[in-house]
């Protein structure tokens, strides 16, 4: 479900769970794991990939779905959070290359790494497109989450998206800085390691301590808001109005 490959000092991740990159306790637990031993392995820098047309998802709505107990809720919540806050808090920047569309949590891990390229489409009344669509899924953004998205488009922006639910096109992700850079599909993942090497140039102690105190409020944020977010996630999750919205998105999709 995660293919590890090595590029001299940088490590790809890329996600590799058909079909659509979906997010279960597994994947959580071992992108997590593989981000937090990339710089003891001698990683100097990571990119994270997918596949073409999709790099994730977010959660299996499937599985989760299915999770009947609290504990196990809280566990798969508890373990997918520690891996956005891992890459908040990587020691080596993260380049995210995002070939396809990326909602919810797809888009959610994108927002915590150091850039993100995204593919346009080949055809454009088709275009590729991300965003935090959890309130049209029945489910609110947590505190860490609205940080990270409002640190890229501010503060008003954000909140329209997110409460929203809003999905953007590739181009309109660029104009207001949700992505940092467009490419064609072929080339997303070649445009990340082109701005990554280019980064990794630098004089490697004094880049490091200023993209360290730069993304200190990422952390803090993951920090402040841990314990409550836990709570609060599996009782929503629980609550009637999204396990009701979530089980009509998979009817809908089983349907397709």
């Amino acid at each position: 479900m995660l293919e590890q490959i090595r590029h001299d000092d940088i490590l790809e991740l890329r996600l590799a769970r058909p079909p659509v990159n979906a997010f279960d306790l597994h994947l959580s637990r071992a992108l997590r794991e593989a981000v937090e031993a990339a710089p003891g392995g001698g990683a100097r820098g990571i990119v994270l990939s997918g596949r073409p047309g999709m790099f994730s998802a977010g959660l299996d709505v499937a599985a989760v779905l299915e999770l009947d107990a609290a504990g196990r809720m809280a566990e798969l919540w508890r373990e997918y959070s520690g891996l956005c806050r891992a890459i908040a808090a990587s020691s080596v920047p993260i380049v995210v290359a995002i070939a396809g569309h990326a909602p919810a949590g797809g888009a959610v891990l994108a927002t915590f790494c150091d850039y993100r390229v995204m593919a346009r489409a080949a055809d454009p009344n088709k275009p590729y497109r991300i965003g935090l669509n959890e309130t049209r899924v029945g489910l609110s953004v947590p505190p860490e989450i609205q940080a990270g998205l409002r640190r890229l488009v501010g503060a008003y922006r954000a909140e329209r998206l997110m409460v929203a639910g809003a999905m953007v096109d590739s181009d309109e992700a660029l104009r207001i800085g949700f992505v940092d850079e467009l490419a064609e599909a072929d080339d997303v993942a070649p445009r990340a390691f082109v701005w990554l090497r280019a980064l990794l140039a630098l004089p490697p102690q004094a880049m490091a301590t200023t993209r360290a105190i730069a993304r200190a409020d990422l952390v803090a944020a993951f920090d402040a808001a841990y314990r409550s977010d836990v709570d609060a996630f599996v009782r929503e999750w629980f609550g009637a109005e999204s396990r009701a919205t979530l089980k009509a998105v998979l009817a809908k999709l089983k349907a397709k």
